[in-house]
């Protein structure tokens, strides 16, 4: 496949999935803002813009108006959902030779209808459009492309977003807990509703959802599509895969892993998997920021070995 088209795939899977997360996080706190009188607005507003990697402006308070108005519609700000449905509608036209008609429109229409501003009252209603549109394109994908090379960097790139977007879901938990107090924070069980895991939970531990319970669901289980361990095990499925294809004297399955993205991704779920749940419990933010850092490096080393002479915009 042309280096040039991969890059596209790859990032069309990741600003979709980037789209879907950033609305879930925001659509968790802004809900969390509005019916928790006690929170202090302006210090949950500036760790949430700091969360999702934007710097807060200084010299005034935030409200959760200006957390809509730049993670939400600005088209111009690399975090918010306005830019990552852009990003994905661009790559798809780089790639329109690969890319389903059914999929470009989905992603054109989407681009067009995402409004410049977004009423406080209405921002619920529009991070359920915004799931819904990232659910039609993965469904698209997942239901209408053969799982080939294409589909492969497609999912390489929304599963490297996934492990990462849930890293920062689960983060959230100590947002609000830093000003105030463990009431303040969204509860387990709301962190599941976002994530649509609840009633998966629920089967799987008979009813019971406790702390660790929902923690060790969404970080360890290993059949659950957004939890980290599922999404960064089907990342190393891709790249070996892919490598096994490009190996032509056949010893990728002999000498152990020579691929740069797959030892980070290998070493943080072997990290995950290897620490009893309460041990990362205790230490969530940092474990959470290991999982952002090491998507990272494997996002810049699968750019390196698929993408080295790539100059377009991501």
């Amino acid at each position: 496949m042309v280096s040039r088209i991969a890059e596209s795939l790859f990032w069309i899977g990741r600003h979709i999935e980037r789209s879907d997360g950033t609305a879930r996080i925001l659509d968790l706190h802004l809900q969390l803002l509005l019916e928790d009188p006690w929170t202090e607005e302006n210090l949950a507003c500036q760790s949430l813009l700091h969360l999702m990697g934007s710097a807060a402006p200084a010299g005034r308070p935030l409200t959760r108006r200006d957390v809509l108005a730049t993670l939400a519609v600005d088209r111009r700000h690399p975090a918010s959902i306005a830019y990552s449905v852009t990003a994905a509608r661009e790559n798809a036209g780089r790639a329109r030779e690969i890319v389903p008609t059914e999929l470009w429109e989905c992603l054109n229409a989407t681009s067009a209808r995402m409004p410049r501003k977004v009423a406080e009252e209405k921002a619920h209603d529009f991070f359920g459009w915004v799931r819904e549109r990232s659910a039609l394109a993965v469904g698209i994908v997942e239901s209408g492309v053969s799982h080939d090379e294409a589909w492969k960097f497609f999912t390489l790139g929304r599963s490297l977003e996934q492990a990462d977007m849930t890293a920062r879901l689960l983060a959230t938990r100590l947002l609000a807990t830093r000003s105030l107090t463990e009431a303040s924070g969204p509860s387990w069980t709301t962190i599941l509703r976002s994530c649509g895991a609840y009633e998966s939970c629920l089967r799987t531990y008979r009813g019971v959802t406790s702390a660790r319970n929902a923690a060790e669901f969404l970080l360890l289980d290993r059949l659950f599509p957004r939890s980290i361990v599922f999404s960064i095990s089907r990342a190393e499925q891709c790249l070996h895969k892919m490598q096994t294809r490009t190996d032509r004297v056949g010893v990728s399955d002999r000498v152990g892993v020579s691929d740069r993205a797959q030892r980070e991704l290998g070493r943080i779920r072997s990290r995950l998997e290897g620490r009893p749940i309460t041990d990362i419990l205790n230490d969530l933010s940092g474990q959470m920021d290991a999982v952002q850092e090491a998507t990272s490096t494997a996002s810049e080393a699968i750019g390196d070995r698929y993408f080295p002479t790539s100059t377009l915009p991501t």
